[in-house]
C-alpha cells in the first residue's frame, strides 16, 4: 500500500485526483503501478486501476490476471471493478472507502457478485487513514 501511496501522490502532482495502484504477482513482486492519470492523458478511463490491468497485461502477455493482487488506495468505482473481473484478478486490497462511488463495499459489490463468472477476494481499510487523509488534503486545496 505505500507502494500505491508514493503513486498517488505523483498523480496529485499533475493534477490528478490521487489514487495510485500497484499489482503485485504471486511471489510478491511488483508487476506494474501507475497513479490516476485522467486530467493528464484527457481520459475519462485513465484511473489508476485500469493503467495497472493495461501495463501488467502488456508485460505478461496475457490479458488474464490470475493469482495477482491489486492494490489501490481507494475503493475501485464500477469500471474498475468490472475490469477486476474481466481480467480475472485473484485479490484486491484497498484503502479508503468511497461512499459515493465504491463498487466494491460502499455502494455494490461488483466484484463478488455470483451472477458473474469471476469473483476476487478483498480486503479494504488498510492504512485507511493515510489514505483518506491524502483525498482529503487534495480536495481541500482544490
Amino acid at each position: 500500500m505505500r507502494l500505491a501511496l508514493d503513486q498517488a501522490r505523483v498523480a496529485a502532482d499533475h493534477g490528478d485526483v490521487p489514487v495510485g495502484a500497484v499489482l503485485v504477482d504471486p511471489f510478491g513482486d511488483i508487476v506494474a503501478a501507475a497513479g490516476n492519470e485522467r486530467e493528464l492523458a484527457s481520459d475519462p478511463t485513465a484511473h489508476a486501476e485500469l493503467l495497472v490491468m493495461r501495463q501488467a497485461a502488456q508485460a505478461l502477455r496475457s490479458w488474464r490476471l490470475t493469482d495477482h493482487t491489486l492494490v489501490v488506495t481507494l475503493e475501485p468505482c464500477t469500471m474498475c471493478a468490472g475490469a477486476l473481473v474481466l481480467a480475472r484478478v485473484s485479490r484486491l486490497v484497498f484503502g479508503a472507502y468511497d461512499p459515493k462511488a465504491g463498487a466494491v463495499a460502499s455502494l455494490w459489490d461488483v466484484v463478488r457478485d455470483p451472477r458473474l463468472n469471476h469473483r476476487v477476494d478483498v480486503r479494504g481499510g488498510i492504512l485507511e487513514a493515510e489514505c483518506g487523509a491524502l483525498l482529503r488534503e487534495f480536495f481541500a486545496a482544490g
